[in-house]
């Protein structure tokens, strides 16, 4: 069943509709604050802002919405999920070839490539959505705070990582950004998430939107912007330039303690 959870209030002369994947199963590490930021940001646009929580046997028309996010879950409710998942692989293919925009977490990150491995060996196939893979680790986990710099935005991104798994991208992606601080997708080449036509990937929990104003104006912007591209978009610094007043104060102490 798909369902609303979340509606605006008041009068807004744009309309954008957001597909939350699994909402019900894949939540954990607070993932459903973005959910609440999208909402800010959208409403600070004048779009009224729709949640449809799209789950187990509910379909999915890539021509339904405006927006989609996909957050991570444990391996247990991401089994489940993966059981699902193939009914509607083709329309989620489709809304990214379609320049749909897309927030992918940790295991919603994971399910568009090509498969992962949990930590107990167990091969999960994802849908080829795109081809990044995820290996699986022994005894270890990835976990802390991370800082990650988008050169081709020119915008630090700030986070707290916890995952298991390590993930390789293909040459057709770009990483959301190269590390800082902490140890990304894999630890080995530098990189943390990925950005594929208008998808963008991370396993930054937290969640990633409250702490990364700028993404999140960047992530609700392309939506618009697909939806209505003759509209001219407000500047970030008119309307949440307030949003990054206590980030500045982070990365100044982030430089003293340096």
């Amino acid at each position: 069943m798909t369902y609303t959870s979340i509606k605006s209030e008041g009068d807004f002369p744009y309309d954008l509709r957001v597909a939350h994947l699994y909402g019900d199963l894949m939540n954990t590490y607070g993932d459903n604050g973005n959910i609440l930021m999208l909402k800010y940001v959208g409403e600070k646009l004048g779009a009224r802002m729709t949640f449809d929580i799209v789950s187990l046997e509910d379909s999915f028309n890539a021509d339904d919405y405006d927006l989609v996010f996909f957050g991570g879950g444990q391996d247990y409710e991401q089994f489940i999920v993966s059981q699902d998942l193939p009914t509607k692989a083709v329309e989620i293919k489709k809304f990214i070839e379609n320049d749909g925009t897309m927030l992918a977490i940790c295991g919603g990150f994971q399910f568009l490539g090509k498969y992962y491995i949990e930590a107990s060996g167990r091969k999960i196939d994802g849908i080829s959505a795109m081809d990044h893979y995820t290996l699986n680790q022994e005894n270890n986990r990835f976990i802390g705070d991370i800082e990650i710099h988008n050169d081709e935005f020119d915008e630090t991104y700030y986070g707290f990582e916890n995952h298991q798994g390590r993930t390789f991208l293909a040459d057709n992606q770009k990483p959301l950004g190269r590390v800082i601080i902490g140890q990304g997708n894999n630890n080995e080449d530098g990189t943390e998430g990925m950005t594929y036509k208008n998808v963008f990937g991370s396993y930054f929990h937290g969640p990633i939107l409250s702490r990364n104003a700028r993404l999140a104006y960047r992530i609700v912007t392309t939506a618009f912007h697909q939806k209505y591209p003759d509209v001219a978009i407000p500047a970030f610094e008119s309307i949440l330039a307030d949003e990054t007043k206590g980030q500045k104060i982070t990365d100044i102490k982030r430089k003293v303690e340096k």
